[in-house]
């Protein structure tokens, strides 16, 4: 088992030789708050901006924030001052809706009138990072060709991914800066308020599975099972992003980023069972959604019992995102080899990705020891 390396070099850096700020949009999720930490402890100066304020627990809270919608020109105006310095753009604000076809205006408009704000400000704008998924290829549809790769050919829409690519591509032509597009799968990192994280997920079902004293067991089919799966550790997703902002070799250039591994769900939860201290069992078809909502109860016990911060139980996991994940039959694996030929080589061991997050959640007291 290995853990982590040390991130590529950022010579050749922009930042090196000039002055530069990056705004973080959707800084509270999964994402947005791991790209500030790694902004921050390297010495790189960051803003971060969502809707709401972080939380006085947060690690971050101390940071530079805007409370506000971008898409509110009125907001604008008393904002635009805080705007003004911004070189680096990382886009990693998403607007959930029920249907594809619903996704796509709204997430649409969120990257125009954050690009039209900066413009509007004078931002002297250098890069943007704007993040995708493997949507991208079909993930979603059922089984796709894999391994993927950043020029395989798109699928017919309604897919906002693409109308997303196209405005920026647009834009970076028009208005004379860069961009770097990162496509991870399942991004797994420490998030409060942002359910559509698969690590929170298996943490929350794994602590009540061991409250309730039962074994743990993989929630989906054997199909899925024994499918190929690779996460995305959202610490190495944040390097990257700082990697892609500043590296010549990334400039409008689209690369998957996942940790570098595949796995099989089999295997992989044993090992979880086995961080957790309970037993696994064989795995059992269940709808996390509608077996899990009932045990709400049961986290508001362990909250107080277990000394944690009370986290609401909706912030804490999406049982929808998981299932989907955990019902899914079909391969899902992705070519890293461009980012890493680009300059870009650090991974991490899935198996140490997860044992080094649930115990970072319990260090952060969002879950039991």
């Amino acid at each position: 088992m290995t853990g982590t390396r040390q991130p590529a070099s950022d010579s050749g850096s922009d930042l090196s030789v000039e002055p530069s700020r990056t705004l973080v949009l959707g800084a509270l999720g999964v994402i947005g708050r791991n790209v500030i930490e790694h902004l921050d402890v390297t010495g790189r100066p960051v803003l971060g901006m969502s809707r709401r304020s972080p939380s006085p627990e947060d690690p971050f809270s101390q940071i530079p924030h805007i409370a506000a919608d971008i898409t509110d020109r009125t907001t604008l105006e008393s904002i635009g001052d805080e705007l003004a310095d911004v070189t680096h753009l990382v886009f990693a604000a998403y607007q959930e809706h029920p249907t594809l076809a619903a996704q796509v205006a709204p997430n649409l408009a969120l990257l125009r009138s954050t690009l039209d704000a900066l413009k509007t400000v004078g931002a002297p704008l250098r890069h943007v990072t704007l993040y995708q998924g493997h949507k991208y290829y079909g993930s979603h549809l059922g089984p796709f060709k894999t391994p993927a790769y950043e020029t395989d050919p798109r699928l017919p829409g309604p897919n906002f991914y693409y109308d997303q690519e196209d405005l920026l591509r647009q834009r970076a032509q028009q208005e004379n800066f860069h961009f770097t597009i990162l496509r991870p799968e399942a991004v797994c990192g420490i998030a409060t308020g942002n359910p559509m994280n698969l690590m929170t997920a298996i943490a929350v079902y794994a602590t009540l599975c061991k409250h309730e004293k039962i074994p743990l067991r993989f929630p989906g089919p054997d199909l899925a099972a024994d499918a190929l799966y690779q996460v995305t550790d959202a610490r190495l997703l944040a390097r990257a992003t700082a990697w892609a902002g500043t590296s010549p070799t990334a400039r409008n250039e689209a690369f998957n980023m996942t940790n570098g591994d595949v796995f099989r769900w089999r295997h992989m939860f044993p090992r979880i069972a086995e961080h957790f201290g309970i037993p696994d069992a064989p795995s059992q078809t269940l709808k996390l959604a509608e077996h899990m909502p009932s045990h709400e109860h049961l986290w508001d016990q362990i909250t107080t019992t277990s000394n944690i911060r009370r986290t609401r139980y909706s912030d804490m996991a999406a049982w929808d995102f998981a299932d989907f994940i955990f019902h899914s039959t079909w391969d899902n694996v992705s070519s890293t080899v461009k980012i890493r030929q680009a300059g870009f080589a650090d991974c991490i061991d899935t198996e140490t990705m997860f044992t080094e997050l649930f115990t970072e959640l319990a260090s952060r007291k969002l879950i039991p020891e």
